[in-house]
């Protein structure tokens, strides 16, 4: 049955494409997520695997699967399909809460790993409808927030907006260790932007490099921080915060997922 209240806001740290096809302790929380959420009319999901000139917004019946990543994943990775239709009506929707910003209508993406390795947990039966919205290379840290506070009207619409990326993201200085401790500046910048999400402090958030050296070793580019801000926007007062799971893996990959919305906390 679809949920009729209002939707929270999630921002899921996605890590390895491998984790379509792993069981552990974030695809089990992403599981456990979709569960206390129940089945959304839609999901809109802001991804760090689509960044473009502009914005764009999926808008076709029948997103393809994107496999985008190298040949050195398992191979069982490149099997997987996540069938789940697309939804134009929602993409226009989109297109014009977002107004002055142009939005395209876009035909020729799909949904990306960020998207389908993440709801192939959340949602294994793909028969939610699922839009991508990509993310303006060009544009500053705060209009990434502000597009995500235009997106709110849609929790109230029966729509679950979902960001996919990563708070702490450096693959250059990843030790493919699971028994691997964190960098100190990882733990230092993950638990700063935790502290701001915490205190509600989105400023703090968005002008992240105010942390220098930590900061340019956690984010090297914005790509997967981005997605969080679209999420930090969309929140509401009242929204409870709950950050599960919630550590980092191979020295500087962040796992933590933030979940925002009524009665959540208690879920």
């Amino acid at each position: 049955m679809a949920v009729e209240a209002r939707l929270p806001v999630v921002f899921f740290g996605h890590g390895s494409p491998a984790n379509a096809i792993s069981d552990n302790e974030a695809t089990r929380t992403w599981a456990k997520l979709a569960r206390a959420i129940g089945r959304p009319k839609a999901i809109l999901s802001v991804s760090a695997h689509w960044v473009t000139s502009g914005t764009a917004v999926t808008a076709m019946g029948t997103p393809p699967t994107i496999h985008d990543f190298g040949r050195s994943l398992p191979a069982p990775l490149f099997d997987v399909q996540y069938p789940a239709p697309g939804s134009p009506a929602l993409a226009e929707r989109v297109q014009n809460l977002l107004k002055p910003t142009k939005v395209r209508l876009d035909a020729s993406w799909g949904l990306d790993h960020g998207t389908w390795s993440v709801l192939v947990k959340a949602y294994p039966q793909a028969d939610v409808p699922v839009v991508q919205l990509s993310m303006d290379m060009s544009a500053p840290h705060a209009a990434h927030y502000e597009l995500g506070q235009r997106l709110r009207p849609l929790r109230d619409e029966g729509v679950l907006i979902i960001g996919t990326g990563n708070i702490v993201h450096n693959l250059a200085r990843m030790e493919w260790n699971p028994q691997a401790a964190p960098f100190d500046w990882a733990l230092r910048f993950h638990q700063y932007i935790k502290d701001a999400i915490v205190q509600d402090d989105s400023a703090r958030v968005i002008g992240y490099e105010s942390l220098g050296g930590d900061a340019a070793l956690a984010v090297p580019d914005p790509y997967h921080f981005w997605p969080l801000l679209y999420v930090l926007g969309a929140r509401m007062e009242g929204d409870a915060l709950r950050i599960e799971p919630d550590f980092i893996e191979y020295k500087s990959l962040s796992m933590s997922s933030v979940f925002l919305g009524e009665g959540l906390a208690a879920a």
